[in-house]
């Protein structure tokens, strides 16, 4: 099954999403800040990132996504978020502000949980399978 990264502050929040993508197969490793968030990516090259939007700082999670992207990281992203909760606005995605690839709201069931990453997974593979049957592009030389 995939690798998963879960990054969250919240320890709780962490160990029930270790639980419940384990006993679906997953391997998860897990970060309690955006630093270690970053290491965890380098060292473990997770399938898929599950991501807190506020941690340590109020947008420590949207600026991770948007370093990430910016570095290259395509893996899917699917940010846990509270703030509509705290705040009373709600995100949309959003390219370069919000570089993630799909949103859930805390507290999250299991079931929404496992859908969602099932979901995005599924779409890295439809992606990579159509990257690797498609030709190679060929460049002619001008001149």
């Amino acid at each position: 099954m995939a690798k998963v990264l879960v990054v969250d502050d919240d320890p709780d929040v962490v160990e029930a999403c270790c639980l419940v993508l384990e006993q679906k197969g997953h391997k998860v490793s897990s970060a309690y800040n955006r630093a270690d968030g970053m290491k965890a990516i380098k060292t473990e090259k997770p399938d898929l990132l599950i991501l807190d939007v506020m941690m340590e700082q109020p947008d420590d999670g949207l600026a991770m996504a948007q370093d990430l992207r910016r570095d290259g990281y395509s893996a899917p992203i699917l940010m846990l978020t509270s703030i509509s909760k705290v705040t009373g606005l709600s995100y949309g995605k959003d390219s370069e502000l919000v570089p993630v690839d799909d949103f859930v709201e805390k507290p999250v069931s299991a079931a929404t949980l496992t859908a969602k990453v099932a979901e995005l997974l599924a779409k890295k593979s439809q992606g990579a399978a159509k990257e690797s049957a498609s030709p190679a592009k060929k460049i002619k030389k001008e001149g």
